[in-house]
């Protein structure tokens, strides 16, 4: 503990209490004491690089390329994702692999290249490695997407772990993207972005650095193709990032640079290349595919801190009586036992069970949130300790942190035991009534001190039998957790999805679950960053993810609160909230027109339900995100590249958020193509950039000419909703049917639009041709001639 962790620990005494404050100073300085004695100190180091090349091992999908004082591993995979990794680095063991790593390609070999440096020709790219060490990936046309230089380790002289940095460079024009969920994104300007997640702190806005899911994934878009590079490792470290410019300099590009620095762990990475949706496929189906929500959690989902019962029934009977639809009540950390996980308050709750029953008879469903600190003197504990399923410090004893009851320990979620036995205490959540799990301070972070980590770093895990200390294991601790809470729930209830929200984890998050944003600064800038957020997860393959609208605390002015609805409403995860922390903020609380327009918003909401599960089920499939950058179909495009203030909605809908405060008009930039404004049906032709009308009644929306949407209609049945395509042109869409919230994979049913005569036919493609569809057509955009420009 330096002197600035002190101060902002004393800091932190005031607002949580003198008792609660003083446990957090002295949780803080047995963490030091803790990490000094059990940290080996660093000392002194020597730097090292690969040395020039000195021998070639060809292998199954590339080989070995030894230098005089390193060695590199290269493998494609049979489906085009390339590895490399340093000082005999292997794919295995990851936490981010879902299973064992991909087949090599046997097409894939190495042989020699120009000026003695040997390469390894793929489907998709090139990867050409020099006689220094310096590895370059090309496109199958030779142009360079990415040099990575020789790397640098600093090695402790006494022994020990290395760390290292890697220095790249891409294209001039590249942009970059990922790296999680980063609310000062989507694209990510030059600065330094840290890889260690942080729990709650402050609120954070845009320009704030800190992220609660951080993994180094970084998807990188230019004029000359779409790459994701990925260097695993779990361990603390940053990523500097500068964007290139055209023409720096005597006419010469100065390229984009990365500067990724690791205080450990192995230096290996994936990279794949292609397309967008290419890229992301092969990234789902290295990282794992996305599990899919029930059907329920593409509603509208509410979030209450405290309360009780009484309250519970206001909320939802509050929802009712406006004809607002709703469709689960999260119930936030207080409604449990103060001292104990894994319980309800009694005395708030003393009928949950029965009140949980007739909600779902009313189509609400209740989650629940569950945090992994556990109380010593409780059920669970003792549980626990019987299992030795707790984290220890490196005497042996186990590590206490402090948590809303006082001194806590914390399960050692890197250990399948303590997982599966984590998993089993969600037996009691279902006995409660409770559809799903929702997970705070997971980091793991302390309740107290905001932010704090709670674990030394010389806390000892088992790392699936490998052993090692929280350095390795701070970033997939959540994810740990998120396992333990999706295999339990299945486990328990295997005819039905489970549903898990986390809010922090790593790559691969999205094979157990989602994730919220956690608290995010009430203001408009944490609107434009709960947008960011949601576009970069989406990025780095975790497709379902949303705000808390109206952000964490504070308050936040009617105005801003609609428009966060309205932006949530097209969103993969549409939360409400309010509480203790956040107030009284049920849109009736802020008058009679911000209620209509919510009114509209949610009910726009459900009636695109079908379309959200059509995306849930491609996303799946495909690793495709719901929500997509505008460049994601043409990222050769630069000024959709630099568009943030909009986003794709699959590929049939483009959404135009109000950002700002007072915006009654705003300008919108449409890709290439005929677009329908939603509202007026008045048919703009893009590339082009338009001036829309954006009062409070609504957020911009434009549908993609030839669109085929699923929709519910008036009487809650499906339908297709068609968007004219352009005169001599088609247009389709792909619709998968809700088969409800258990294991069945419905067929994805195809379908073209296209003009006859005076008419937009639309027909369903199998196998046998073309057939009428299974639901009623309803076409808009009808006689509608572009605007002029």
């Amino acid at each position: 503990m330096d002197g600035r962790d002190l101060v902002r620990s004393m800091k932190k005494v005031g607002s949580v209490g003198v008792a609660q404050g003083l446990r957090t100073v002295r949780a803080a300085w047995r963490r030091r004491r803790a990490d000094a004695a059990g940290l080996p100190s660093r000392g002194a180091e020597r730097a090292r690089v690969p040395g020039p090349m000195r021998e070639v091992e060809p292998g199954p999908g590339g080989g070995v390329v030894r230098f005089g004082r390193s060695e590199l591993r290269i493998l494609v995979a049979v489906n085009g994702a390339v590895f490399w990794g340093w000082d005999g680095a292997g794919p295995e063991p990851s936490y981010a692999l879902a299973g064992r790593c991909p087949e090599p390609d046997p097409r894939a070999v190495l042989e020699p290249d120009k000026d003695g440096g040997w390469r390894v020709v793929a489907e998709r790219a090139t990867v050409a490695v020099s006689r220094h060490g310096a590895v370059e990936v090309r496109t199958p046309g030779g142009v360079v997407l990415r040099r990575e230089l020789p790397p640098r380790w600093w090695e402790p002289v006494d022994g020990g772990r290395a760390r290292w940095t890697q220095r790249s460079e891409v294209a001039a024009d590249a942009r970059f993207f990922g790296l999680g969920g980063r609310s000062a994104g989507p694209r990510l300007r030059d600065g330094t972005y840290r890889l260690w997640n942080t729990g709650p702190g402050l609120p954070f806005a845009a320009a704030e650095e800190g992220a609660s899911v951080t993994m180094p994934v970084q998807l990188v878009v230019a004029d000359a193709g779409t790459h994701l590079v990925f260097h695993d490792s779990t361990w603390d470290g940053t990523v500097a990032l500068r964007e290139g410019e055209e023409g720096a300099g005597s006419g010469h590009d100065r390229p984009g640079r990365s500067v990724l620095r690791m205080d450990g762990g192995p230096l290996r990475c994936w990279v794949t290349v292609g397309t967008p949706a290419r890229v992301l496929l092969t990234w789902a189906s290295l990282t794992g595919a996305p599990a899919l929500p029930p059907a329920w959690a593409l509603g509208h989902q509410h979030a209450r801190w405290g309360g009780d019962e009484q309250d519970l029934r206001r909320v939802v009977a509050g929802h009712q009586e406006r004809d607002l639809p709703l469709d689960a009540v999260h119930l936030g950390l207080g409604h449990a036992d103060a001292e104990r996980v894994f319980t309800v308050d009694e005395e708030r709750f003393p009928k949950l069970p029965v009140l949980a029953e007739e909600l779902r008879r009313e189509g609400v469903r209740l989650v629940s949130a569950v945090e992994p600190a556990v109380a010593p003197g409780t059920a669970v504990y003792d549980g626990g300790t019987r299992g030795d399923v707790f984290v220890r410090d490196a005497t042996g004893a186990v590590v206490r942190g402090v948590g809303r009851p006082g001194e806590v320990v914390f399960p050692d979620f890197t250990h399948a035991g303590a997982r599966e036995w984590w998993g089993g205490l969600h037996e009691e959540r279902l006995g409660r009534g409770f559809s799903g799990v929702w997970h705070d301070l997971d980091a793991p972070t302390s309740f107290a001190a905001f932010g704090e980590p709670t674990l030394p770093r010389s806390a000892r895990h088992a790392l699936e039998g490998r052993g090692g200390d929280h350095r390795e294991a701070h970033n997939v601790y959540a994810l740990c957790m998120a396992r333990a809470g999706y295999e339990g729930l299945r486990a328990l209830t295997p005819d039905e999805r489970p549903f898990v929200l986390a809010r922090s984890g790593w790559a691969g998050l999205q094979r157990y679950g989602g994730a919220w944003s956690g608290d995010v600064a009430t203001g408009w800038p944490g609107l434009r960053a709960s947008l960011a957020q949601v576009l970069g997860l989406g990025l780095c393959g975790v497709p379902y993810a949303g705000p808390d609208i109206g952000g964490s605390g504070g308050t936040s002015s009617p105005e801003l609160r609609l428009r966060w609805l309205q932006l949530a409403a097209y969103l993969p995860m549409l939360r409400t909230s309010s509480g203790t922390r956040a107030g009284r903020r049920e849109p009736w609380e802020f008058g009679a027109e911000v209620l209509e327009h919510a009114r509209v918003a949610l009910v726009e909401r459900r009636r695109l339900l079908p379309y959200f599960v059509t995306l849930a089920h491609l996303a799946r499939r495909t690793g495709a995100p719901y929500v997509r950058p505008l460049w994601w179909q043409a990222p050769e495009d630069r000024a959709l590249r630099d568009c943030e203030d909009a986003f794709l909605l699959g590929d049939c809908l483009l959404v135009a958020p109000v950002l700002g405060a007072g915006a009654d008009r705003r300008a919108v930039r449409l890709p290439r193509g005929r677009w329908y404004d939603v509202a007026t049906e008045r048919a703009y032709e893009g590339p082009a950039q338009v001036l829309v009308d954006t009062s409070l009644a609504r957020i911009p929306v434009f549908a993609r000419a030839g669109a085929v949407v699923p929709v519910r209609g008036e009487d809650g049945a499906p339908e297709l909703e068609v968007w004219a395509p352009a005169r001599g042109r088609t247009g389709g869409g792909l619709v998968v049917p809700d088969a409800g919230d258990g294991w069945v994979e419905p067929e994805i049913e195809r379908y073209v639009s296209r003009w006859e005569g005076r008419r937009v036919v639309v027909e369903r493609e199998g196998e046998d041709g073309l057939s009428e569809p299974s639901c009623p057509v309803r076409v808009r955009g009808l006689g509608e001639r572009p605007a002029q420009m």
